[in-house]
């Protein structure tokens, strides 16, 4: 549950590239215009993360001008596995990329800025005292630390991060977003199967605001 007047925490991230895929896109990569909630949180859980809580991204401040930019780039097709490793391994053979590469195109995003807003929510059962969380977090934004490389949608996009020094302000855009994805719900049988939720996403004088 969320604690009564809880403070939310704030951090600043950016790239010079970033890419937040539209789900519709079958083929080409389009990137939304803005960070979507659940890279959000992807993000914050690479700097803090602990089994006890999860992330509730209240806001999200657009700092730089939306640029957007076209790439070709080199693909695999399909996932390798751990298992198909040791198959590998066992029975031998391998992979070859230049047996599997396909060229997408990608409309991605240059020189990206953002403002993350969100609180520690605890989970059932978790009995710590959330202003410890919290106080982790400052201290490992304000060192750099991080449990792995932030990313800005692709892993090849990494982000930089450090807490906000107070003069940023949002860029002066109002602008209906449209659908964007809110949350992935997970059966809870482990299946990996998942049910996509969206929002209606309106920029209002550079913030989103996401709902519950």
């Amino acid at each position: 549950m969320p604690e009564p007047n809880a403070p939310h925490l704030t951090v600043k991230v950016g790239g010079e590239l970033a890419c937040f895929t539209r789900p519709e896109m079958k083929v080409e990569r389009v990137s939304y215009p803005v960070i979507t909630p659940t890279a959000a949180r992807g993000l914050l859980e690479s700097i803090f993360w602990k089994p006890e809580f999860h992330w509730k991204v209240e806001e999200i401040r657009v700092l730089h001008p939306i640029r957007y930019f076209s790439i070709l780039r080199n693909e695999i097709l399909g996932r390798q596995t751990l298992q198909t490793a040791r198959q590998w391994q066992q029975k031998g053979g391998g992979f070859a990329a230049a047996d599997h590469r396909t060229q997408r195109h990608t409309l991605a995003l240059r020189d990206v800025a953002y403002i993350l807003v969100a609180t520690p929510i605890l989970k059932a059962g978790a009995d710590a005292e959330p202003a410890k969380y919290r106080d982790q977090f400052r201290r490992r934004v304000a060192a750099g630390r991080c449990f792995a490389t932030p990313y800005l949608g692709c892993r090849e996009f990494s982000a930089w991060f450090g807490p906000p020094d107070g003069t940023e302000k949002p860029i002066d855009l109002t602008e209906d977003l449209g659908r964007m994805l809110l949350e992935m719900d997970y059966a809870p049988n482990h299946s990996g199967a998942a049910t996509p939720r969206f929002f209606n996403a309106v920029l209002e004088r550079g913030t989103l605001r996401i709902p519950e």
